[in-house]
């Protein structure tokens, strides 16, 4: 009989203790209905009223009362760096003006690795570094709460073609 949560603890309290790990990475923790495989060959029943992007240390609430935390796994990820905060900025406007998946901190944008989006900074001056470390990706305006799902398939031009901008 599989366990079956609708309810997260996000971020979990360090007092409660779980029963098992789940491990994911970043792309599969964006979740509403799905069956999780437990280490120990249970399933827990994902049943939530509507999408949510899991973070590492969350707390699935299962309907015995005990918890399941989910874990980031290690990923393979560019640690990018600037040279100022501004700089820092202006990079991250460069990653989001592609869509890509980032984790921006204060001194630091972690994105999965892409030779090509790597030269592209390098070109703009950012300092480039592979790391493997856990990847939480900032939830962007098209995810999460409201029920809004565009999918990519927003109707309106980046100027992608022809135009140029002042810092391509």
């Amino acid at each position: 009989m599989p366990y079956r949560s609708t309810q997260i603890l996000s971020p979990g309290p360090a007092d409660k203790t779980p029963l098992h790990t789940i491990a994911l990475a970043h792309d599969q923790r964006h979740l509403r209905r799905k069956l999780l495989h437990l280490d120990n060959d249970d399933v827990v029943m994902l049943d939530l009223k509507e999408p949510v992007m899991l973070a590492d240390g969350d707390l699935l609430v299962l309907d015995t009362g005990d918890y399941v935390r989910i874990a980031a796994i290690e990923e393979p990820l560019y640690d990018i760096r600037a040279r100022d905060p501004l700089h820092l900025i202006e990079l991250a406007w460069h990653l989001g003006n592609r869509h890509l998946p980032a984790e921006i901190r204060q001194d630091r944008i972690l994105i999965l690795r892409d030779p090509v989006i790597k030269a592209m900074l390098e070109g703009l001056g950012a300092k480039v570094a592979e790391v493997t470390e856990p990847f939480q990706p900032m939830r962007g305006a098209y995810h999460g709460s409201g029920g809004h799902d565009h999918g990519h398939s927003h109707g309106h031009s980046h100027g992608h073609g022809g135009h140029h901008h002042a810092h391509d």
